[in-house]
């Protein structure tokens, strides 16, 4: 046996080749990790590491972490966006409180002016809405043929008789006033007469006449003018009437008869003259006297 054979204790020669580390004392580390000289691949040159396969453990791994961070950037802009409305949602809900608390007029406004005033707004509304549900209607009507025509031909009748009215040339009754003046110590002035007139139609009345002592009457309209006669008669339009003087005139009787007797009226400046004023309410008072038309020289419809 060689030198070499007992050194191995098998009585085998000693391999050729390089040594396999040796742990303390000479001896072969017992690691179980560490490589075996023999296994290293002599085809690999030594500081190169191997080449790695395509589809290998590596590349999978740069992949899930590629797709992990695309999630993560997902999940970031959601997050981003929702706290961004989350903040204008805030911002307004702030923004309207504080205009709600510092808002003077609802703050100074009792609760029952609320009410009144949303009850006003309320009742206008429905008077508005009745006003054109009546002009539709209206509208509807003259729109349909042969109906349109007969409501068109009534609403000119209508305004005609109205306009003669006004202008006197058409007789009227209603519900109105029958009011006397009687003389005391003075005569009843035109002034007197004419004052009571524009009390009357300030008071809302449609249609007057004056009659006289002797029955003659004469219609009060726009135009109408007064004066004083001789021995305490009076000219109107021109005509004479002897006293005492009467003034039919058609129109509301409470509203007219407190026109006239409101203190320093009408009755109280005849009284303070010697005379009286005797004011009656009449169910139906008759307009008849009427006024000739006036020829127009001069004026012409716009057309």
């Amino acid at each position: 046996m060689s030198e070499e054979q007992s050194e191995t204790g098998t009585g085998w020669p000693r391999p050729v080749g390089p040594a396999r580390p040796q742990g303390p004392a000479g001896e072969p580390d017992p690691r179980p990790e560490a490589p075996d000289p023999d296994e290293i691949s002599p085809l690999v040159p030594e500081g190169e590491p191997p080449a790695q396969d395509e589809g290998s453990s590596d590349v999978g791994g740069s992949s899930g972490a590629a797709a992990v961070a695309g999630v993560g950037r997902r999940f970031t802009s959601a997050g981003a966006m929702i706290a961004l409305l989350l903040g204008l949602l805030g911002f307004t809900l702030v923004v309207q409180l504080r205009t709600t608390s510092t808002d003077p007029t609802s703050a100074a406004t009792r609760q029952e002016d609320l009410v009144r005033i949303f009850s006003d707004l309320d009742s206008r509304e429905k008077r508005l809405r009745q006003d054109i549900e009546s002009l539709e209607e209206s509208q509807r009507q003259l729109r349909s043929g042969e109906q349109g025509r007969q409501a068109a031909l009534e609403e000119a009748t209508r305004r005609a008789d109205e306009l003669g009215i006004l202008a006197g040339t058409l007789p009227a009754r209603g519900p109105g006033l029958g009011v006397r003046f009687e003389a005391g110590s003075k005569p009843i002035s035109a002034y007197r007469i004419l004052d009571a007139v524009q009390e009357l139609r300030g008071a809302g009345a449609e249609a007057m006449q004056i009659s006289g002592g002797d029955g003659a009457s004469v219609r009060i309209i726009a135009s109408t003018y007064f004066l004083d006669g001789g021995d305490g008669a009076l000219v109107v339009d021109g005509r004479p009437l002897t006293g005492p003087f009467t003034i039919t005139v058609i129109g509301d009787p409470t509203t007219m008869a407190t026109a006239l007797k409101i203190p320093g009226g009408v009755a109280a400046s005849v009284a303070g003259d010697g005379g009286t004023v005797i004011v009656e309410d009449r169910e139906v008072a008759e307009v008849s006297a009427l006024h000739a038309p006036v020829k127009l020289e001069h004026a012409r419809p716009v057309s």
